[in-house]
């Protein structure tokens, strides 16, 4: 795949040098990275929307649509669009990928604050992380790309760190046009973890029908093994382009895979900071204890239309707790499921 030429970069996008790091997108654009707002264009691409197959998802309150082999959002249909045709990655761009409730959070913070680190030291007492949602810090492409507010992100200055929960698929110029960092989780603990974040809308959504939609397939962005499937192919053939990482060895070694972060993104740690504790200033900075406790994390909510609080995001970080919720009978369904989808391709989810 060829590296699309990238487009002129405004005079803000000029002024800044890598080693500078992103920038918080909040303290750029303001709270502009919710996934539903009033300038949402509705006719976009209205007859491609209506044209493809449908289905509700787990949660009864949101409307899918299948768009090249994925179920997206009808909303994010037109964002999954313009994102093939208008974008256009810079070389040291960076964008953080998952599938929902896979440790997006946590991945967004590592991340931040690896790259950021010359301007905003992890360890000190203005950190953006301090006082913003990790979702703040970095631009959502779904909810920009969404709406047709390619412009936002055209003026961060360089290198630009992004978020998508998007499959490779959906974003083909991103490689080799920049760099990925994806995460992966138990799709058994991802079922727990969605299951209490939809719970927020509708405390009275059952188990099964999160359940039932994974084993299915058909749920946002899903299936979640088509998902996983593209990037981990993507990293086995561009390990310098796509870093593939599993929640539960993060977990087991956050600084080991801090520094393997940091390695991949060109920006490996000096000896004076290994020295001066920088690593462990960012494990410490973005563990889940911490996050959970900040204010900026307990106040606000995700998106207006599913007006999910920000505290939603923290439940409890853990890995295993399927074992809580699902009968070894459902897990087996599903492990089962899985095995099959994934056969000789070489992937597993457990190392």
């Amino acid at each position: 795949m060829a590296t699309p030429p990238c487009s002129p970069h405004s005079d803000l996008a000029s002024m800044a040098s890598p080693k500078q790091g992103p920038i918080p997108f909040a303290d750029t654009h303001g709270d502009t990275n919710l996934v539903s707002s009033p300038e949402q264009r509705k006719e976009e691409h209205a007859d491609v929307i209506t044209a493809l197959p449908s289905a509700w998802a787990a949660d009864g309150l949101r409307k899918l649509r299948r768009y090249q082999g994925f179920w997206l959002r009808d909303i994010f249909v037109p964002a999954a669009i313009n994102l093939q045709q208008r974008f256009e990655p810079r070389p040291d761009d960076v964008i953080v990928a998952s599938f929902p409730k896979c440790g997006t959070t946590w991945l967004n913070a590592l991340t931040f604050a690896t790259m950021a680190r010359a301007v905003y030291p992890p360890a000190g007492a203005d950190h953006p992380l301090l006082r913003l949602n990790p979702h703040q810090c970095l631009p959502f492409l779904e909810a920009l790309f969404k709406d047709g507010r390619e412009a936002e992100l055209e003026a961060l200055p360089s290198p630009r760190l992004m978020n998508t929960h998007m499959p490779l698929p959906v974003v083909p110029r991103a490689l080799p046009g920049c760099r990925v960092v994806y995460i992966c989780r138990d799709p058994k603990d991802m079922v727990v973890s969605l299951w209490y974040f939809f719970r927020r809308l509708r405390p009275d959504l059952p188990f099964s029908s999160v359940f039932e939609s994974t084993c299915d397939g058909k749920m946002s962005f899903g299936p979640v093994w088509g998902h996983v499937l593209g990037y981990w192919r993507a990293a086995i053939a561009r390990p310098d382009k796509v870093l593939f990482l599993r929640y539960e060895e993060l977990l087991r070694d956050p600084a080991g895979h801090v520094r393997r972060l940091a390695g991949f993104l060109g920006m490996p740690f000096s000896a004076a900071e290994e020295e001066t504790g920088t690593v462990n200033s960012i494990v410490q900075l973005c563990s889940f204890g911490n996050l959970k406790d900040l204010e900026a994390n307990k106040i606000g909510r995700l998106d207006p239309l599913l007006p999910i609080p920000r505290d939603a995001l923290f439940r409890n970080g853990a890995s295993g707790d399927w074992v809580n919720h699902m009968t070894p009978e459902m897990a087996s369904r599903l492990d089962d499921i899985v095995a099959e989808k994934i056969r000789g391709t070489g992937f597993t989810f457990n190392l």
